[in-house]
């Protein structure tokens, strides 16, 4: 399940318990994607593309414009070229 856990500035995926988790900072309509985790367990599954997907689509219906400052963001995002329009 995806949450924006808005207190401790970050998005998550709960999975079974574990949590996939995204930092972020928000800027008026720009948010920026700093950091993203997955559990050691977790690793190699899906988990985080999903929790990316999640994280693009909150940034479409909220209007909002993503720049990806972790390394995962900017490679998932070059991979994912569906999401351009919501790039800065």
């Amino acid at each position: 399940m995806f949450h924006d856990n808005k207190e401790a500035r970050r998005f998550e995926r709960d999975v079974k318990g574990a949590i996939v988790y995204a930092s972020y900072r928000l800027d008026g309509d720009v948010l920026s994607i700093t950091y993203v985790e997955a559990p050691q367990a977790l690793r190699g599954s899906g988990e985080a593309g999903k929790l990316m997907e999640d994280i693009m689509t909150h940034a479409r219906e909220n209007k909002l414009k993503v720049i990806p400052i972790c390394a995962y963001a900017v490679s998932w995002l070059r991979r994912n070229q569906s999401y351009k329009d919501v790039l800065v």
